[in-house]
């Protein structure tokens, strides 16, 4: 049986393409994984086991040409990813670098506290759905199940809504919130802007308790 091919993973969300931000490749446990050197890979290192080397994406052997300044993701990232997946080794790729030297990003934390969990806004998409670190298992835990109500504590609010499975059981703009498909809490508005509403940003700290009747 032939050995499958080393899984690679590229990811492009680049706002300094074409300055001085670097250019890597990163050998994971899990995988490997190109894009820009901005923070944009750090969880999923983390979530592959941890870096074991990485290259800057020097060779440009490996590229397309003309390179575009603005379009990295198609010149650079993507054809060094081909020639990874097809057997290249990734020191080929460039200059190896130290691992420790990588830009990361803080892991998103989640803690139990008294009665309540606090997390953070991990992001907020388009129709601006709210999704928090805190994970379902936490609402199981402080007692909130789905049809019930919980409390949310933000920018020194206090607000109630119940915790639903869909959108579609909430009441055009009701505030609610839901486990997304990452097992995630997230809080939005049924043909609404939850992000907008509550003025949560990425990385706004958020508290969820279970409504309890005094």
């Amino acid at each position: 049986v032939p050995a499958m091919p080393p899984a690679v993973h590229v990811a492009v969300v680049d706002p300094g393409v074409g300055t001085t931000r670097r250019a890597i490749a990163i050998e994971a446990r899990g995988g490997t994984l190109v894009g820009p050197d901005n923070g944009l890979l750090s969880w999923a290192v983390t979530a592959l086991g941890g870096a074991t080397r990485a290259v800057l994406l020097t060779n440009d052997k490996l590229w397309n040409h003309p390179v575009s300044a603005t379009f990295h993701g198609r010149d650079i990232f993507m054809p060094v990813a081909s020639h990874l997946v097809t057997g290249t080794d990734i020191a080929e790729a460039g200059t190896e670098v130290d691992v420790t030297e990588l830009v990361m990003l803080a892991t998103p934390t989640s803690r139990m506290l008294d009665r309540e969990a606090e997390g953070e806004v991990l992001s907020v998409d388009r129709f601006g759905n709210v999704q928090l670190s805190i994970p379902s298992a936490a609402a199981a835990d402080l007692g909130i199940a789905i049809g019930s109500s919980l409390i949310i504590r933000c920018n020194r609010r206090e607000l109630t809504a119940p915790y639903l499975e869909t959108f579609g059981s909430a009441a055009p703009g009701e505030l609610i919130a839901f486990t997304d498909s990452a097992g995630l809490i997230s809080l939005a508005v049924s043909s609404g802007n939850a992000a907008e509403r509550l003025s949560l940003p990425p990385g706004a700290r958020v508290r969820i308790a279970a409504d309890v009747p005094a």
